[in-house]
């Protein structure tokens, strides 16, 4: 046997402590509800930003997208539907309609041929708020039963608060058939104009 001398390895003169207790966890870190309150109104925020962006994105969006049922020609019928001086009510279906319209999208308008194709197709509403008016026949003028407003057989102001004439629409014959342009609803910023009217007294001109 041989002697070897015994080696004693020194040791620190600041021991590492022992940890008898569980592993420190290396995972994340506790959620408090500060951070939990934080985190959900951050969230809730975005929610409520990209609900108020929608509808102005689709605003300014919507100059870019064209629609269809904008400048629609749709036919009344044919025109031997429509006797020769004489005025009828017609019919057409709104090219803007919607699923749940219903029967709301049948809109009414006045047809009156007055010559050898030459017609005048009116909106049936009246021009001082919007009520429909009723053709009398037997008098040869436009009603309205919400104001008094009258109109002649042409469409023109007879009397009443109406400051104008009833609106047309724009016509083409197409294969014997009355269309109108229905994409396109009649108001002062299309298909009205100025109608120079003589009046009994003086020379002021107004607007028919």
């Amino acid at each position: 046997m041989t002697n070897e001398p015994l080696m004693i390895e020194p040791q620190s003169a600041d021991p590492q402590p022992v940890s008898h207790g569980a592993p420190a966890s290396s995972g994340p870190r506790e959620v408090s509800r500060r951070w939990l309150l934080f985190k959900s109104a951050i969230a809730l925020n975005g929610l409520v930003g990209v609900a108020l962006a929608i509808p102005i994105l689709r605003y300014l969006l919507a100059p870019w997208k064209r629609d269809e049922s904008f400048n629609s020609w749709t036919s009344l019928g044919a025109i031997g539907a429509f006797p020769i001086g004489e005025t009828r009510l017609a019919y057409y279906k709104n090219p803007s309609q919607n699923p749940w319209d219903g029967q709301t999208d049948n809109v009414a308008c006045y047809v009156r041929h007055e010559a050898s194709n030459q017609f005048k197709v009116f909106a049936i509403n009246c021009a001082h708020l919007g009520c429909p008016v009723r053709w009398f026949p037997q008098s040869q003028l436009f009603m309205c039963p919400c104001h008094g407003g009258v109109y002649y057989a042409d469409g023109s102001r007879a009397s009443g608060p109406p400051e104008r004439g009833l609106f047309t629409y724009n016509w083409q014959i197409v294969a014997g058939e009355l269309q109108i342009d229905a994409g396109q609803m009649p108001t002062l910023s299309n298909s009205a104009k100025l109608v120079n009217i003589s009046p009994m007294s003086g020379d002021s001109k107004c607007s028919g």
